[in-house]
């Protein structure tokens, strides 16, 4: 129980410290230079300039109504963890703005863009990272996907699709386009966040040879070797298929190997974000 406990008081402590990176980058980058990178935040924003409204309000009375209707879709666990999320973030993003305003680190849009849509990519990497989110376009698709069977991504799409189009029409073409390019960093960063950088690479490999090719591989790298029986269709002979797994620095030797004793075999290689078991990271 005192570990449970443990784990939630940091995974919350990870959500607060994820939500403030994405109420910095806004506050410090985006919303003040009127890029708008979609979702909620983004909607709030165009808000904010037309109405003249508090932006973290305007993201919270916008995230209530998608909560009430996602707690069935998302689990309890996650929709707290997640109305916690948005709600914190939403807090941030006015606090940063009043409370304690934060200067504006660049008016140069295209820079605003890019180091806005890393840092709140960071941000809201490290809250999924914690089992939640902040809200915003991606519980949005996940609604239209429980309701309309729309995948998430073509949900994300076109929610963030229609709010960019919104930003064209408040603050002109020239900024819904650098939205898009916030927008990508964004997403591009949320998944290195996820996933991490890839650090090895996995090989199949078909040869007439498999069983010289593994004892190589074995001996040479030290990487052990799964075989597979497959069938080429086009032949119609029984081959086996070769799976190994080895850090990027091997692979030159890896191919060597394969060509040392088969120049006729067949290779592919392939990334590989995370590897865990011997001779890879741990599961702990």
């Amino acid at each position: 129980m005192r570990k449970i406990k443990k784990k939630r008081f940091t995974d919350y402590i990870g959500i607060t410290v994820g939500s403030f990176l994405v109420a910095f980058g806004l506050q410090a980058l985006l919303i003040p230079n009127k890029i708008v990178d979609g979702g909620i935040s983004g909607l709030a924003t165009v808000i904010h300039y037309v109405f003249h409204l508090p932006t973290g309000v305007i993201m919270l009375a916008l995230n209530i109504p998608l909560f009430i209707a996602g707690f069935r879709v998302l689990g309890m666990t996650f929709g707290v963890r997640s109305f916690y999320g948005a709600v914190i973030t939403s807090l941030l993003v006015d606090v940063l703005a009043h409370v304690f305003p934060v200067p504006v680190l660049t008016h140069n849009y295209l820079l605003a863009a890019i180091y806005g849509g890393i840092i709140i990519g960071i941000g809201v990497g490290i809250v999924l990272r914690y089992n939640a989110s902040t809200g915003g376009s991606d519980l949005g698709a996940l609604l239209l996907k429980h309701y309309f069977n729309l995948s998430v991504g073509q949900g994300l799409l076109m929610i963030d699709f229609c709010v960019i189009a919104l930003s064209g029409w408040a603050f002109g073409i020239e900024k819904a386009m650098i939205g898009l390019l916030a927008l990508f960093i964004t997403s591009k960063v949320i998944d290195l966040v996820q996933e991490g950088v890839s650090y090895v690479r996995t090989a199949f490999i078909i040869s007439t040879n498999p069983e010289a090719i593994a004892q190589e591989v074995m001996s040479e790298l030290g990487r052990g070797v799964t075989s597979f029986s497959g069938k080429g269709l086009y032949t119609q002979t029984d081959k086996d298929i070769l799976f190994c797994v080895v850090n990027r620095g091997e692979i030159n030797q890896l191919k060597d190997i394969v060509n040392r004793v088969d120049k006729g075999a067949f290779v592919i290689i392939t990334e590989a974000y995370e590897v865990l078991g011997e001779g890879f990271k741990s599961f702990n």
